[in-house]
């Protein structure tokens, strides 16, 4: 029987299946990515992530895949807990590294967690470009286009209910050729901090979103309701958001879950 060794991990209840593929050797298609983040057949995870060797410099390559299968073109969660994988594998040993991403090259640097099979990653996120204030008809709201690398869409109000979320999240995807990853933020409870739930592109709902953070914290920042450093505050934790003149800064954990062999025909393959 052919399997392919993964590992699982996640970061704030985002959860990832890594593929280590250095030589290149087993792509990972749409369908397989189906299969194996299919939460009742498969093993399950918010999506899939392939490292191969790096390109453009970098120490190794992110491939990611949703789990429907759409490829993507970065995750701040995702590339955190392929930080731990790299790791652990003995790849590469740290604390610094590069990776290559369909979104540029990031670079990251890791410090040990609390406890053991927890990580804390620091990660160049790149330019948040934010787009113009769309006229909303009341003051405590508002919605802004934000370009992390992958689309975002923050839409800032007093509150927002699961209806809201699942909703909403599901109608804009229809209005964006490739979909939208959309930030529901509420500004508060302390300063300098941000509520959010999020939307994700070939998801749906999830515990968090690493980019999507960034994008938030970006937005509202631009909107004069928070300052440079922000907490935001989401379903599966925390993250850390530094806006810095050259770029965004993530920082969060990243936790190994489970080591796991699967039977490679899961997926149609050999």
């Amino acid at each position: 029987m052919t399997t392919l060794s993964l590992t699982k991990h996640h970061g704030l209840g985002n959860d990832f299946l890594v593929l280590l593929d250095l030589d290149g050797a087993r792509p990972v298609d749409a369908a397989l990515a189906r299969a194996l983040c299919d939460r009742h057949r498969g093993v399950g995870a918010d999506g899939i992530l392939r490292v191969t060797a790096g390109t453009d410099g970098a120490d190794v390559t992110m491939q990611l895949r949703n789990a429907d299968g759409s490829l993507a073109e970065m995750s701040g969660n995702g590339i955190r807990c392929l930080a731990q994988a790299v790791l652990d594998a003995g790849v590469l040993a740290g604390p610094n590294l590069t990776v290559a991403t369909s979104a540029g090259v990031r670079h990251l640097t890791v410090r040990p967690g609390d406890v053991d099979g927890v990580l804390h990653v620091s990660v160049d996120m790149g330019p948040a470009k934010v787009g113009p204030d769309q006229p909303q008809p009341t003051d405590d709201r508002g919605v802004r286009p934000v370009d992390m690398g992958n689309p975002h869409l923050v839409v800032r109000g007093p509150s927002f209910t699961t209806e809201d979320v699942l909703g909403m999240g599901a109608h804009l995807q229809t209005l964006y050729a490739g979909g939208v990853n959309v930030e529901f933020v509420t500004v508060g409870p302390g300063l300098d901090e941000l509520t959010m739930r999020v939307w994700e592109r070939g998801v749906g709902e999830t515990q968090a979103c690493g980019t999507g953070a960034c994008a938030a914290a970006a937005a509202v920042h631009e909107w004069g309701l928070v300052g440079t450093r922000v907490v935001v505050h989401q379903p599966g934790g925390d993250a850390e958001v530094e806006l810095r003149p050259d770029g965004v800064v993530l920082t969060g954990p990243a936790q190994r879950v489970a080591r796991i062999e699967v039977d490679a025909a899961i997926g149609g393959g050999p």
